[in-house]
């Protein structure tokens, strides 16, 4: 069993309190830093992801971790659902994405709101599709994360999960991690207030049970058809489920 990873490990609340802490802390400077240290390719990562549900053509959606809400836009531009509603335990992220909204003129297509991923405050079989992206390493309890997002999906309906994972082939695996432990948590020291965020990133990839393992989480919680899709060298995955 993989051990768990929190954001402040000198403290004695739980990881789901450490990580709506965390991500208050850090939410003015996400956005940018995601695309910084990511060189542009998380962009790229979305879309691929996004077009995972192009063929099922999606009229509802949620989006878990939801964060600033880069994902439910892009969402929203290639699929163009009727609705999309995200979901995020960190007020802060989700008060930029509620700003990018109304910006945007999209209060009809896609809201957000405050809310536990692991226990998601929606009925049974409401949507026709899912996506959450770089969230579920963040669960405090993963299995039980999984099972949620599959009772709230529609039979037929499709999960897509794009999380890091942890390349494996020379000399891509030394170069991801000499960048994930030294120079993600200095960067990110440097633009955020928070540098212990960018510390938590590489440790919990780390620990993340990502390739199989995941896939065999979400064949046990109910998932049909299960897919892993490595991107960039593994440096990245797209993961598919059928309910």
């Amino acid at each position: 069993m993989n051990k768990t990873v929190t954001p402040y490990q000198n403290q004695h609340t739980t990881k789901k309190e450490q990580v709506a802490d965390m991500f208050n802390n850090i939410s003015k400077t996400y956005d940018f830093l995601n695309h910084f240290l990511s060189l542009g390719i998380d962009i790229i990562w979305r879309k691929i992801a996004i077009n995972e549900l192009k063929a099922l053509k999606p009229k509802r959606i949620l989006d878990v971790a939801t964060g600033t809400g880069d994902f439910a836009f892009e969402a929203l531009t290639i699929l163009k659902p009727e609705k999309i509603i995200g979901v995020d335990i960190s007020a802060g992220m989700l008060k930029i994405a509620d700003e990018k909204i109304l910006k945007r003129n999209l209060n009809d297509k896609f809201e957000v709101r405050l809310g536990d991923s692991e226990k998601l405050p929606f009925a049974d079989n409401e949507f026709d599709a899912l996506t959450v992206a770089y969230g579920v390493r963040n669960f405090e309890n993963l299995e039980n994360g999984l099972a949620d997002m599959f009772r709230v999906l529609k039979p037929g309906g499709k999960a897509v999960v794009l999380e890091f994972s942890k390349p494996k082939g020379f000399p891509v695996k030394q170069l991801y991690n000499f960048y994930f432990k030294y120079i993600t948590p200095g960067i990110g020291k440097l633009f955020s207030k928070d540098a212990r965020a960018y510390s938590y990133l590489p440790e919990s990839v780390a620990a993340f049970p990502d390739g199989k393992d995941f896939v065999a989480l979400m064949n046990k919680v109910g998932f049909k058809s299960t897919k892993n899709r490595p991107l960039t060298f593994g440096i990245c995955s797209i993961y598919t489920g059928i309910k």
